[in-house]
């Protein structure tokens, strides 16, 4: 037992002896520049896929440590000039994010020592382009250099002010591209152009003796086709068969839309930026084609969504719920840090299609199910192109006054206050004065649209909302049901709606509106409005209907 007693010490004093010297074996062999550089792209890798890390600027230093760390090992080895490049593009993704002076020009000492150690490296080359691309942005930033000091505060202030419309660049516009949506029986046309300029359109009859369909062409004066323009783009649906555009003279172009057949078709303007619109209907349009919806096997005698809209003879099958914002448009900056109405907007949007789905039993599109940007006129084509009985944007409100607060809801029509016009401006990104411009075309736009259905439809949903959150929240208030010409309405085929849900600028809805449990208790609200708007269009469901209780 004495043996035992002393050897088991002696194997322990053996046993650290060795790890003492295989650990910093170990360690030594761990940090070897390769593996170092492996380390640092795990790093960046995990940084890339956490945006709530990106926000704080200790994990950008933290990656870009281990690039530096990569130099420092070997710096005259083969794996110097790639740690250094990638420590320099590091720092220029911060310097995008802080708008700290001293972040660029850490980059710019990254990317001038590789050019100076290493000039026959790959990266050399790499690193002489980024020099010369930060001179250049620099050089277009030096008139202002302060403007981006306060950022956060500056974009806040920026969006809860009335728009001004930029000054248009020199030059005749420039006519960039052609975009077109389209099913059976409607298509949304557009060109877009870098500046507002003056346009014609005339209808021109068939003429068999020269092979030539039945045309509808646009002409832009003082205007010239961007070089990378698709010039002629087919579309070949039941209503149109191509689209064409061409430098009709020395200072005008000519788009041409070649038909096949139509019932009446509408060309108006939208600004900031500027773009021409071309709606065509086709004679079924008003008609809506009947919607298919598949017939699902159902499980132990239940029936599925899909029979239950089938069943019930529902005036409300197809809905396309459209979240705001999106992509490179944040939309209103929350109260609280790193809140943006973008990603507001899109939580809602897909709770309220899966409540729609499970309550209602109507098929949702939703028009963005990603963090991706969609153009205002685009949402509305995405809804008359898929044929949808109802169409609800989701945004949230924003004001100075950061004690402004409540829901509201707006269908399209004349702006009747100076708050619908304000809120219309934001909305649409354009500023007051092009809001009033558009008003004198929206008597015309309107004549097709479901003006009184989609009034009844906010009116329901205004008020089932506001209801349902009293019950469970204080400080609910009920700013009403308002009328203004929002982009995102105009050429609905279908009764249409915009929800404000809340103020993101104002502290305590901020924080509701991030909250889940809110969100959900929103889109409750939203679907007890839909159900009873279509109690008054459909009142035949509800004797049919069990899931419209």
């Amino acid at each position: 037992m004495r043996l035992a007693g002393v050897y088991r010490p002696a194997g322990l004093v053996v046993l650290v002896c060795w790890l003492a010297v295989l650990l910093p074996a170990r360690d030594l062999w761990a940090r070897t520049p390769k593996d170092q550089y492996m380390s640092a792209e795990k790093c960046y890798s995990a940084l890339r896929k956490s945006p709530s890390r990106q926000k704080y600027r200790s994990y950008w230093l933290k990656c870009i440590s281990g690039y530096e760390r990569v130099y420092r090992l070997d710096p005259r080895g083969p794996w110097a000039a790639a740690g250094l490049y990638k420590a320099g593009k590091l720092y220029l993704e911060l310097y995008r994010r802080s708008y700290l002076e001293t972040d660029r020009l850490e980059a710019l000492d990254a990317f001038r020592r590789i050019v100076k150690r290493f000039p026959r490296s790959r990266y050399a080359a790499k690193a002489k382009m980024e020099i010369r691309l930060a001179q250049v942005k620099s050089t277009a930033k030096k008139k202002a250099p302060e403007k981006k000091v306060k950022v956060r505060k500056r974009s806040a202030d920026s969006y809860y002010a009335p728009r001004k419309t930029p000054p248009p660049p020199p030059g005749p516009a420039l006519v960039t591209g052609l975009r077109y949506w389209s099913n059976p029986n409607y298509t949304r046309i557009v060109i877009d152009a870098n500046k507002e300029t003056r346009y014609s359109s005339r209808l021109l009859r068939k003429d068999p003796s020269l092979h030539k369909p039945r045309r509808l062409y646009i002409d832009l004066e003082k205007s010239i086709l961007a070089k990378a323009i698709q010039r002629q783009i087919p579309i070949n649906d039941d209503l149109l068969s191509s689209i064409r555009a061409g430098q009709h003279t020395k200072d005008s172009v000519r788009v041409v839309v070649d038909i096949k057949s139509f019932k009446r078709y509408k060309v108006f303007s939208l600004r900031n930026p500027f773009r021409i619109v071309i709606d065509v209907w086709g004679s079924n349009s008003i008609m809506q084609s009947p919607v298919i919806i598949a017939k699902p096997r159902s499980r132990k005698g239940k029936k599925s969504t899909g029979d239950l809209a089938r069943q019930f003879s529902l005036g409300v099958r197809r809905i396309v719920v459209d979240a705001g914002h999106g992509g490179r448009d944040f939309g209103a900056p929350g109260y609280c840090k790193g809140v943006y109405e973008k990603n507001i907007t899109l939580q809602i949007a897909r709770r309220l299609a899966k409540r729609i789905r499970k309550e209602l039993g109507c098929e949702v599109i939703l028009t963005r199910n990603s963090d991706r940007y969609l153009t205002l006129e685009e949402r509305t084509a995405i809804a008359n192109t898929k044929n949808a009985d109802l169409f609800i944007s989701i945004h949230t409100n924003a004001a100075r006054n950061h004690m402004a607060y409540g829901l509201e809801t707006y269908f399209l029509n004349l702006a009747t206050d100076e708050d619908a016009i304000l809120v219309a401006a934001r909305e649409n990104a354009t500023s007051r004065k092009n809001i009033s411009d558009l008003q004198s075309i929206l008597n015309d736009l309107m004549q097709n649209a479901k003006i009184n259905e989609s009034a009844r439809l906010a009116s329901s949903v205004q008020r089932s909302t506001v209801s349902y959150l009293q019950g469970r929240y204080s400080r609910i208030k009920n700013k009403g049901v308002k009328q203004a010409p929002f982009y995102v309405l105009l050429g609905a085929q279908m009764p249409a709606i915009l929800i404000e849900t809340s103020f993101i600028s104002n502290p305590r809805e901020c924080r509701r509106l991030s909250d889940r449990k809110y969100q959900d208790n929103l889109c409750r609200g939203i679907v007890k409005g839909i159900r009873a708007y279509i109690r008054q269009v459909n009142p035949l469901s509800l004797t049919q209907a069990g899931r419209l209780r």
